[in-house]
């Protein structure tokens, strides 16, 4: 259970999937994570049922007053869909179909009130100035992100997306896909990736190179001069495994004033650890801070370290992180370690904060 004592600190959460579970799990955000879970007790049709942490009450619980939340879709001509949750379709144009959808769950949910769309400088000071203030029932701040490049079906769209308020994407997510390689791949981008990164660049649009192979990752920022961020990946250094960065890339990323946000998925923060065998005893969140230090020890500061949960189910989270509200025990580990609260609030926030302050439009 978090500590009650403690102060709250304002939180920037740069990865979570309100949308996909939305339409994935028929799982409504506007409840409470408790009873969310109560609701699919004893569904079994997905690994992480019943097992929920967040949800847009439990934001406001946790002080996330900002986060960036996906569209997710991709394409795999030789898999066939089987479940709701699957993300991969068969044509391009079924994957942009199922982000659109995901992207009108957003808009609906701001109509509400329940949330507030982000994709400007002024939009993003106006909310967070908001939160600050503090008040009853605020507006969760999202930025909408684009996890896997698939539902973009040609590099043109990029202008459409752009204007449909898309602000970040990564090109691809588990295994190969459109443009590039990603996790569990390896090989470099497609030949339509160099189109979509020039497109990219005229309009502004972010890239996330989280999921990116390492191939791909290293030609992607060496043809790619725009913004870049890793919204949701670990250090290599720590766990083996190619969904984590190597301290080269990280290296890379810092030299690009990228951040990066740590991830709470057991297997990324542990070595060894196996889905649907591993505990979430054999981990805390002092795993997670060991991520965010060695961030840290490469930057030579606490700049470009920071928060992307990619909050999926508890049952493959630390055994200390139950809800978003645990987020805040990651402060009195990082003032265990020596972190004082200008730096404490550089990782849960500031720096996320100023990355957009600078990277979005007017």
């Amino acid at each position: 259970m978090p500590d009650k004592t403690l102060a709250m600190r304002l939180i920037f959460d740069a990865h979570v999937d309100l949308a996909l579970f939305a339409l994935a799990y028929n799982r409504d955000q506007t409840e409470d994570v408790a009873q969310i879970n109560r609701r699919e007790a004893g569904m079994t049709d997905a690994h992480d049922r019943g097992f929920a942490a967040m949800s847009l009450p439990e934001f406001r619980r946790a002080g996330v007053a900002v986060c960036q939340s996906t569209v997710a879709a991709r394409t795999d001509r030789g898999r066939q869909r089987l479940r709701p949750m699957d993300l991969d379709f068969g044509t391009q144009a079924m994957a942009y179909a199922f982000a659109q959808g995901q992207l009108a769950y957003y808009r609906v949910l701001a109509e509400q009130g329940e949330v507030r769309l982000i994709g400007t400088r002024s939009e993003l000071a106006e909310h967070w100035q908001c939160w600050e203030k503090g008040g009853e029932h605020l507006p969760v701040g999202l930025i909408v992100s684009m996890e896997c490049a698939d539902p973009i079906v040609d590099p043109g769209q990029v202008q459409s997306w752009f204007g449909d308020g898309v602000r970040s994407v990564s090109l691809a997510h588990f295994g190969r896909n459109c443009y590039a390689h990603g996790t569990g791949t390896s090989g470099p981008l497609d030949g339509r990736a160099d189109e979509l990164l020039r497109e990219f660049e005229r309009v502004g649009m972010i890239l996330d190179l989280t999921h990116s192979a390492d191939e791909g990752f290293y030609q992607a920022l060496d043809r790619f001069a725009g913004p870049v961020l890793a919204s949701h990946t670990n250090c290599r250094g720590l766990v083996p495994g190619d969904r984590q960065f190597s301290d080269q890339q990280i290296e890379l990323l810092i030299e690009r004033g990228a951040v990066i946000g740590t991830a709470l998925d057991a297997w990324m923060l542990v070595p060894g650890w196996v889905l649907g065998e591993s505990r979430p005893e054999e981990t805390s969140l002092e795993a997670v801070v060991d991520h965010i230090d060695r961030v840290c020890q490469l930057a030579g500061n606490a700049e470009h370290a920071a928060i992307g949960t990619d909050t999926g189910g508890t049952n493959h989270m630390p055994a200390d992180f139950r809800t978003s509200e645990d987020l805040q025990q990651l402060a009195v580990i990082l003032e265990r370690r020596g972190y004082g609260d200008e730096d404490i609030d550089r990782i849960f926030h500031g720096n996320w904060l100023r990355f957009f302050q600078q990277w979005l439009p007017f």
